[in-house]
């Protein structure tokens, strides 16, 4: 079990840090963007939601969604590896030996995970410009749904990436797929503005309750530990299972 599963599952993921390190632009991308995205649009739709009734301004509303959005970046930027990886001749050579394919995907996805989790931690220090009354609970919660949505977002693009033979292709699901997932996550906009149909589609998006739980913990002094916070919890924690489960499906099913 130590030999099949452990070792390759550390190995990948302490070399998923060590690329990290060689490439600090991966810093300033995942970072960078979604900062003067959140400066920006917040900034310039300021007055525009403010009819909305939206407490404590737009680029405070907005705050949560772009934590939310680097977590999602950094899953697109750590799964690219694996199409990568696979022209290098690497995953082939990972493939052919004796390891377990749970021990593999793990690896991967952990290591992509650290990394979503790290740079989130980057961007949580503009919360001292926010009225957002944060405490030590409310800061523990807020990391634990970090994680647990890096998880899931990272086990995600590594499930699309693995039959992707091109960066172009893979570039082009995730935009089309993962980018509106995080718009109908109720990140850009509440899900009370919405039309009937588009409030259906957002209520069946697993993203949305991350980003509710994630919105809930910051304001937690507020809103409190409700039952829908747990129920929050549960819903990611059950999205990252079905996308780890799916990654490790899609490991076993596809021969390379």
């Amino acid at each position: 079990m130590q030999k099949t599963f452990w070792l390759p599952a550390v190995s990948l993921w302490r070399r998923e840090l060590v690329r990290f390190a060689r490439d600090r632009h991966r810093l300033f991308g995942s970072v960078g963007q979604p900062l003067v995205f959140w400066l920006l649009l917040g900034a310039g739709f300021e007055k525009s939601f403010a009819p909305a009734g939206i407490e404590g301004g737009y680029l405070e509303y907005i705050y949560p969604g772009t934590l939310l959005l680097i977590l999602l970046f950094t899953a697109i930027f750590s799964t690219i590896s694996v199409i990568e990886d696979r022209r290098e001749g690497f995953m082939q050579a990972v493939l052919v030996a004796p390891i377990s394919r749970l021990g593999l995907v793990m690896g991967k996805v952990l290591g992509g995970g650290t990394l979503a989790f790290l740079e989130s931690l980057v961007f949580l220090v503009f919360l001292a410009f926010l009225d957002i009354p944060i405490s030590f609970l409310s800061l523990g919660l807020t990391l634990a749904f970090l994680a647990v949505l890096g998880i899931a977002l990272t086990a995600l693009g590594f499930a699309i990436a693995w039959p992707m033979s091109s960066t172009a292709g893979f570039h082009a699901v995730m935009n089309l797929f993962l980018l509106p997932m995080w718009v109908l996550s109720g990140a850009f906009f509440p899900a009370e503005g919405a039309s009937r149909w588009l409030a259906y589609v957002m209520a069946i998006n697993p993203l949305s309750y991350g980003m509710q739980g994630l919105r809930q913990s910051l304001y937690l002094e507020e809103f409190g530990v409700t039952a829908h916070l747990w129920f929050c919890g549960a819903i990611s924690v059950g999205f990252a299972a079905v996308t780890v489960g799916f990654a490790v499906w899609q490991v076993c099913r596809k021969k390379q």
